[in-house]
């Protein structure tokens, strides 16, 4: 039998009308991250932000796979768009966006991939899975927010970590408190990140904004090499000075980026 196409919580910024831009989020992330993106940098514009499965809002319901949000994905695009889309995806979004791209070509006019996770190193992958089933969730939101504050989202404006908060952190049946997420989904997806690269069709643009500031990096050289040698010219590669929260730390410089390809398409 096969599986059925779960479907998204979908979030909605800008004007009515055909979706215009798929954002994507990351790991642990929800689709609301990308309000203040979208509302105060982008507000011309159509964009869908879909909680992926797992996370937020959607279903929670397995499969746990890059493919099973491919499907719900295409499913969305097919509805609420009038052709293909250009697609946004940070971080595990970013892996998502290259898949959707290679197994949907004709529902994507673009990528745009902010510090994507992809092909990563399958121990590093472990290590980071085991830490988390080993302490998922927080006493308070004060310690929730610390960890956030004093690691990856330490460039983030402190009023864009609060309303993250106020959408994705819960009080557990426990009397703790943890992301708006299914724990054993992210230890699939941890695993799915250390799946091949995936790259798109030639003629693809694709525009990939690094961030200086993660260590380890997540932005590896055979991920550049193999877009560079599939796309040539409708390559572009941006550096920006931030940690891994590329949208929340640097709004203006991931719009320009989005305008710039949307326009060039």
């Amino acid at each position: 039998m096969n599986a059925v196409t779960q479907p998204l919580h979908v979030h909605r910024f800008g004007p009515a009308g055909p979706v215009q831009v798929l954002a994507l989020h990351g790991l642990t992330g929800h689709g609301y991250r990308w309000r203040r993106l979208a509302e105060h940098h982008l507000p011309e514009i159509t964009v869908a932000a879909p909680d992926l499965i797992g996370h937020g809002r959607s279903s929670y319901a397995a499969p746990w796979t890059i493919e099973a949000n491919i499907a719900a994905l295409a499913t969305l695009v097919e509805h609420e768009a009038n052709g293909p889309v250009l697609v946004v995806g940070h971080s595990f979004g970013g892996a998502i966006a290259l898949n959707l791209a290679a197994a949907c070509p004709d529902l994507v006019s673009g990528i745009v991939l902010l510090d994507p996770a992809i092909g990563l190193d399958g121990e590093w992958m472990h290590e980071i899975s085991e830490s988390m089933l080993a302490s998922p969730d927080y006493p308070d939101r004060y310690e929730a927010r610390t960890e956030k504050f004093t690691g990856s989202w330490a460039d983030v404006d402190p009023a864009d970590l609060d309303e993250d908060l106020d959408e994705h952190l819960i009080a557990l049946p426990n009397g703790r408190f943890g992301w708006r997420i299914c724990v054993p989904a992210m230890m699939s997806y941890w695993s799915e990140l250390a799946r091949d690269i995936v790259l798109p069709r030639k003629g693809t643009p694709t525009t990939l904004v690094r961030a200086l500031g993660t260590d380890p990096p997540y932005v590896g050289t055979e991920l550049l090499d193999g877009l560079s040698e599939r796309l040539g010219a409708d390559f572009t590669l941006v550096d920006v000075a931030c940690q891994h929260m590329v949208p929340n730390a640097k709004p203006e410089e991931t719009a320009k980026v989005i305008r710039d390809l949307l326009e060039a398409l």
